[in-house]
């Protein structure tokens, strides 16, 4: 079994009441529940396969307890750090240093804070790389598990953060990014605790993404705003798309199995039949290191067990995960002619084994013959467009894509893309 406490909010208490062995798995269930809220997956009170894989993810050591009212901070905004040791972890030290001042510069960035660096004074901050039991009451678990933890601002080690020393460290390559980490455990340092919200820097799990995608989201700078005060350069932080957002349109939607993908900007909604609720997420967190945001359009080729992603005139071919050798190629190689500089919708057949492209400058749409690799002459459009909106309604079918003429015909979904021309 896994350990609770370890993974998610709260342990289960022990039980001893007279009810125990039901009283233990009723609690057990509401814990679980509880997580799988926090995490944006359907509250079953089951371990699910979604479920045992966000706790199998690498994540920050630190709880996800409520502080309840409860407000820890720094009383002062100059704050200083200091690099003490470094553990069978032998990295450019220029590099480390300039990650950390970049993860610094992230919450300065919004806060009226600075932060000086000591090389063998005392500082507020220690930051330290460690490997199993150092001492703190928290061991690290060598490769994957807990990647890193930090203490909240005080004296003596409040405000220090260690890394595990054990982890294959990256600048922005393979290995776990030391700035996305960095930036996490920096904003625990003062006094900020963990989000719910998947597209924050404060959200416990681990997510696999670019340094150019890290960013503080809508909550994360209220949070440090909340206890530090508002920057004088402060611009309006990006916020994650809501679903029930009335205006909201999406990038692309496409069918991955059982399950009907909604991509938004950097993240990306996953409904499955079997539950009413639709959890949200980042791309990367399920294609680390191989998926763009702000895509295009997407579908699913069942028959070569590919996907593809569209963002401007690339496109990417996946196979279980991960990105097909000699990819991303450019979409000419489909048979688009030069004018044609990304494509805004893809809508697949899976029976006919044929895709339709359609493109907003110029409006037109074209099928792809998915077995002979051949593409067919477009269509273009000249008639005058709605508002200056092209609207390409997709009615999904129990297994197959397909267009539904008669409305009268029941459909389990009707999905649509919104693409401002």
């Amino acid at each position: 079994m896994f350990s609770l406490k370890t993974h998610t909010f709260i342990h289960v208490e022990p039980f001893n009441t007279i009810n125990g062995d039901a009283d233990w798995k009723t609690g057990l269930c509401d814990k679980i529940q509880t997580m799988q809220r926090f995490f944006g997956l359907p509250p079953t009170g089951e371990l699910t396969q979604d479920t045992l894989a966000v706790m199998k993810r690498p994540r920050c050591g630190l709880s996800d307890v409520e502080r309840f009212g409860e407000t820890i901070r720094w009383k002062k905004t100059t704050l200083s750090y200091r690099l003490e040791m470094i553990m069978h972890w032998r990295p450019d030290t220029s590099k480390v240093n300039r990650t950390f001042k970049a993860a610094w510069k992230l919450w300065s960035s919004v806060a009226p804070l600075k932060f000086r660096k000591r090389n063998r004074r005392e500082a507020d901050i220690v930051i330290s790389f460690y490997n199993g039991d150092h001492k703190d009451g928290s061991p690290f678990d060598g490769k994957g598990g807990i990647l890193a933890h930090a203490f909240l601002p005080g004296s003596g080690i409040g405000g220090d953060v260690h890394f595990d020393a054990d982890e294959d460290w990256s600048f922005n390559s393979t290995g776990f990014n030391l700035f996305a980490v960095a930036a996490h455990e920096f904003g625990h340092a003062l006094g900020l605790p963990h989000s719910s919200d998947p597209g924050a820097i404060m959200y416990p799990a681990y997510n696999f993404a670019p340094n150019y995608e890290l960013q503080l989201s809508f909550r994360d700078v209220k949070d440090v705003q909340h206890l530090y005060g508002k920057s004088a350069n402060h611009y309006p932080p990006p916020r994650t798309p809501d679903k029930c957002d009335p205006d909201l349109s999406f990038d692309a939607v496409t069918e991955l199995q059982q399950e009907v993908l909604f991509f938004k900007d950097r993240f990306m909604w996953r409904k499955h039949p079997q539950f009413e609720e639709t959890g949200i997420t980042l791309i990367s967190s399920l294609w680390p290191d191989s998926v763009p945001s702000h895509l295009d359009a997407v579908y699913e080729n069942v028959g070569r067990n590919v996907i593809t992603f569209f963002k401007g005139h690339q496109y990417w071919e996946l196979r279980q995960l991960k990105v097909e050798e000699g990819f991303p190629r450019n979409i000419s190689d489909l048979g688009f002619p030069s004018r044609i500089q990304s494509i805004d919708a893809a809508l697949h057949f899976r029976n006919d084994r044929y895709t339709v492209f359609f493109t907003v400058l110029p409006l037109c749409f074209c099928c792809y013959d998915e077995k002979r690799y051949f593409q067919q002459p477009s269509y273009y459009s000249t008639k005058e467009r709605n508002g200056g909106y092209v609207t390409i309604s997709v009615a999904q079918g129990e297994h197959t894509n397909s267009m539904q003429k008669d409305p009268r015909k029941q459909t389990r979904n009707l999905l649509a893309k919104r693409q401002k021309c």
